[in-house]
């Protein structure tokens, strides 16, 4: 179909990418993203000009945090810009003169890994981001599965703990509150609290203090083998492990695809993941499992995976 182009929303920057119809990114054009709703429409805009100079182009995917609607064209909500009901496909259309589909950023980033990395050969797998909150895409019969209204796959508020940590949603128990990189350093500090014997490496990366522990200081400190940033690894993959174990009897996919930064830190999570997942999954011991492996296209799944998007006449259900 040709060449098209994945644009990525970050908190920072705004990237545009030209890439073909194997995933491959030919050229990228970055600017900063402003501080206004409006603003970072006008720099889409820009973005999609910048990279798009000197190919000939016939689309554009938008990867957007929040909801976004079944038709690939309003952002319902977004939690960190101000949208509410944003006709995002229609104004950057009418900027760049050029077709426009939107689609949630995880989806994006689970249709990449799909399409091109850890999940090529899979018909049926989960994609999960394990960033500073979790997020995820569902795909099943090689198909983008996004519900009735379009916003299926905000696993991160799946409720783990009734009644547990209050959330940034408002509500309590979310599965991010206890999968995530917040979470992870939230182990740190209550364990490097508890037992500070046990963590003098990974307090000496920081300013001596619990309060002072960052994620790089975990996985700086875990590679040293430093008991507490260790241990916090396994914590965390012990509430990942056992949401895949209720995805898994929710879905039945071949595989689990774990993306997003800390996915970065490979077997030193992966490993006790796989083995949390084997430890509640109902029926382990009778039942064919889904294997669990790593992203490969780190942070540039969501680019390629809404540029793949912006080529498919309607792969979303």
């Amino acid at each position: 179909m040709g060449l098209t182009i994945g644009v990525d929303i970050g908190g920072t920057k705004i990237a545009a990418g030209v890439v073909d119809e194997d995933g491959h990114i030919l050229s990228t054009f970055k600017v900063p993203t402003p501080g206004t709703s409006e603003a970072i429409v006008d720099a889409i805009a820009s973005a999609v000009e910048g990279a798009r100079a000197g190919h000939e182009i016939v689309g554009v995917g938008i990867g957007a945090a929040g909801y976004v609607n079944r038709q690939r064209s309003t952002v319902y909500f977004a939690p960190n810009i101000d949208w509410r009901q944003e006709p995002l496909k229609d104004e950057v259309e009418r900027r760049v003169g050029l077709p426009v589909v939107v689609e949630n950023d995880a989806n994006a980033a689970a249709w990449g890994e799909y399409k091109f990395g850890g999940g090529k050969g899979h018909r049926n797998a989960i994609c999960i981001t394990l960033g500073t909150g979790l997020g995820g895409g569902i795909i099943i019969g090689n198909k983008l599965r996004r519900g009735h209204f379009g916003v299926a796959a905000e696993f991160g508020h799946i409720r783990m703990v009734p009644d547990g940590l209050l959330c940034g949603c408002g509500s309590q128990g979310c599965w991010e509150q206890y999968a995530s990189g917040r979470a992870l350093v939230r182990y740190a500090k209550q364990r490097a609290n508890a037992t500070p014997e046990n963590a003098e490496y990974l307090l000496s990366l920081g300013d001596g203090t619990p309060d002072g522990i960052e994620g790089k200081h975990i996985s700086m400190a875990a590679r040293q083998g430093d008991l507490v940033a260790v241990d916090s690894y396994r914590e965390l993959a012990r509430w990942v492990g056992a949401g895949l174990a209720d995805l898994a009897s929710l879905f039945d996919p071949s595989a689990f695809i774990v993306g997003g930064g800390l996915s970065d830190e490979g077997e030193l999570v992966l490993d006790p993941i796989r083995k949390s997942y084997k430890r509640w999954l109902v029926g382990a011991q009778w039942r064919p499992q889904a294997e669990v492996i790593a992203a490969q296209l780190g942070n540039k799944a969501g680019l390629v995976g809404a540029a793949d998007l912006a080529r498919e006449p309607d792969p979303v259900m």
